[in-house]
C-alpha cells in the first residue's frame, strides 16, 4: 500500500435527507463496466487491485456486473461519518482519505489510499453500527463500487477472497490504531495541560 504523509483538510457541507433524495432521483445512473467507454482500461486496473488481482475468470464474471463506475471531485465525500447505507470501493485513479471529525468540527485523518487499493465500511456493517469515519476524495477520484449487501453476498460465495479481504481489513484496522496512538502520544503534553486546566481545583 502506498503511504502519503501530507495531511489534507476539508470541511464537508451536510445535506438533508430530503435534499439527498431529490439529488438521487435526478442524477443519471452510474455506468457499469460493460457500458463504460474505458471498460478495457478499467478491467485492467481492477485486475491489479490487491483484493481482486488473483480472482479466477469464473469468479470475475460474478462480480463485474455488480460494479458501478463513479467519479468524485476533489473534496467530495464518497461516504459520510454516521452513514448506514454502506458501500465497497475499489480505487482506479486518485487518492482517498479516511477522516473522523468531532462535533466541534475538528478532523483527524486516519489513512490515505490510492490506485490498486480499496476502502470499505465492512467492519461497521458486520457490527451493525453507522460508519465511524468519512471517506473523502483528496484528488479527483474514479472508483468501482458496489453496495455492502452485494459485496458481503459475493464474499460468502467465495471463501478464498473473503479470507484475503478480511485479513486486509484487520491489517488496516491495526494500522489505523497504531497511527491514532502515535498522534495521541505526540499530543500528550497538550492533553495533560488541557486536563489540568479543566480540573485546576482538584489538582491544586
Amino acid at each position: 500500500m502506498q503511504s502519503f504523509r501530507t495531511a489534507v483538510s476539508h470541511c464537508d457541507t451536510q445535506a438533508t435527507p430530503a435534499t439527498l433524495t431529490t439529488l438521487k432521483s435526478t442524477l443519471p445512473a452510474m455506468p457499469s463496466i460493460a457500458t463504460h467507454a474505458q471498460r478495457n482500461t478499467i478491467r485492467l486496473q481492477l485486475k491489479q487491485n490487491l483484493i481482486l488481482r488473483e480472482m479466477k475468470t469464473s469468479v470475475w464474471t460474478q462480480l463485474e456486473p455488480q460494479l458501478e463506475i463513479a467519479e468524485y471531485r476533489k473534496g467530495e465525500a464518497l461516504m459520510r461519518q454516521g452513514a448506514t447505507g454502506m458501500e465497497q470501493f475499489f480505487i482506479l485513479e486518485g487518492i482517498l482519505k479516511r477522516v473522523v471529525s468531532n462535533p466541534q468540527g475538528k478532523e483527524m485523518i486516519l489513512r490515505f489510499a490510492a490506485e490498486t487499493d480499496m476502502d470499505t465500511s465492512y467492519a461497521a456493517w458486520q457490527l451493525k453500527t453507522p460508519t465511524p469515519y468519512s471517506i473523502v476524495a483528496v484528488t479527483k477520484v474514479r472508483v468501482a463500487k458496489l453496495s455492502m449487501p452485494h459485496w458481503v453476498e459475493f464474499l460468502e460465495l467465495n471463501p478464498e477472497i473473503k479470507l484475503r479481504f478480511e485479513h486486509e481489513v484487520m491489517r488496516l484496522m491495526s494500522e489505523v490504531m497504531a497511527h491514532t496512538i502515535t498522534l495521541h502520544l505526540l499530543d500528550a503534553p497538550g492533553r495533560l495541560s488541557r486536563f489540568m486546566r479543566k480540573h485546576r481545583d482538584a489538582c491544586a
